[in-house]
């Protein structure tokens, strides 16, 4: 289904962003993760691209199990930097033939080591690769009549290589002009930084949906890796202090963790977001518990536990 037939619905979208299995024993775990995950009924399950294409066929793999299961519909991420034209024409041919309705179209992370060239490619920007995902619409190779609905990427914090904040806007809108169908935030901690970021979307004439992208932390292994793959993400004072009062107890950290992205879940759902996107990590336990923790009913299967009274009141007032 085009996404924006699944934003046009009663409530807020929700969705989860994995990353394909590489092995065998992968598969097992995330197919394991995946029953969880269905659970709730997301809209899409996004699924990610290593830097270049480094491992795009684990995507095309994941993929194409994907769009066997009735219970999700798969978003492949597609990037763009050091790719040709018609490698990108050939997947979206690929994906088109699958019945995908929909991609993420980034630009991606130039990959590291020797050898490796990061002006390489026809695509310089995601801009350029919307515009030919949109060109492949026009074209009328997809089955459906409207074509791929497309994401691209949106930074509320600010793109690590882009200081200069009006200028950002400028690249975010030249996506939308080329023809962005919705916005996926990166994770961010403070919703403070979402709530400013939407209203200069609307200033700069972007009208389409913002998804919010929340990541619950689970481990300070997890919390310095995703401050070091971001480029700078900001982590409230708050949070930090909570966080130093774990002390070295994992699960206390976990329960801190998931609780803090619990309450930016529920302030968003009273703020009116267009849909929440839960970044998984592969791992449908923090999901679980955050999902309880919320008590977002339409979304909690069945046998759910209730959060506790003290939960509630917490959510209350996020």
């Amino acid at each position: 289904m085009h996404l924006l037939d699944h934003l046009n619905g009663p409530e807020p979208t929700l969705s989860f962003e994995i990353f394909p299995p590489r092995n065998p024993e992968a598969v097992k775990r995330a197919d394991r993760t995946l029953d969880r995950l269905a659970e709730f009924r997301p809209e899409f399950l996004s699924v990610t691209y290593g830097a270049a294409g480094s491992r795009r066929q684990f995507t095309t793999d994941c993929v194409d199990r994907l769009v066997q299961d009735p219970r999700f519909d798969p978003i492949p991420h597609l990037t763009c930097l050091g790719h040709q034209k018609n490698e990108v024409d050939q997947l979206l041919d690929r994906y088109a033939v699958q019945g995908v309705s929909n991609v993420l179209a980034l630009r991606g992370d130039p990959p590291k080591g020797p050898g490796s060239h990061r002006g390489e490619g026809d695509f310089r920007f995601a801009a350029d690769l919307v515009h030919r995902i949109r060109r492949f619409n026009e074209s009328g190779a997809h089955p459906q009549a409207r074509g791929f609905g497309i994401g691209v990427a949106a930074y509320p914090e600010g793109h690590p290589e882009t200081p200069n904040r009006l200028i950002e806007m400028d690249h975010l809108k030249a996506k939308v002009d080329a023809g962005a169908d919705y916005l996926c935030t990166q994770a961010f901690f403070d919703n403070g930084d979402f709530h400013d970021f939407r209203a200069r979307c609307s200033l700069a004439g972007i009208r389409v949906p913002i998804l919010a992208g929340i990541l619950p932390l689970t481990s300070k292994a997890a919390m310095n890796r995703m401050a070091e793959l971001a480029g700078g993400t900001r982590y409230p004072a708050r949070l930090l202090r909570a966080l130093q009062r774990a002390g070295d107890d994992p699960e206390a950290f976990r329960r801190i963790g998931i609780h803090h992205a619990a309450q930016q879940c529920a302030d968003l759902l009273d703020q009116g977001v267009d849909g929440i996107h839960l970044y998984t990590l592969n791992q449908a336990e923090p999901i679980h518990d955050l999902m309880a923790r919320l008590a977002w009913q339409s979304r909690l299967p069945k046998s759910a536990p209730s959060p506790a009274p003290s939960e509630k009141r917490h959510q209350e007032a996020a």
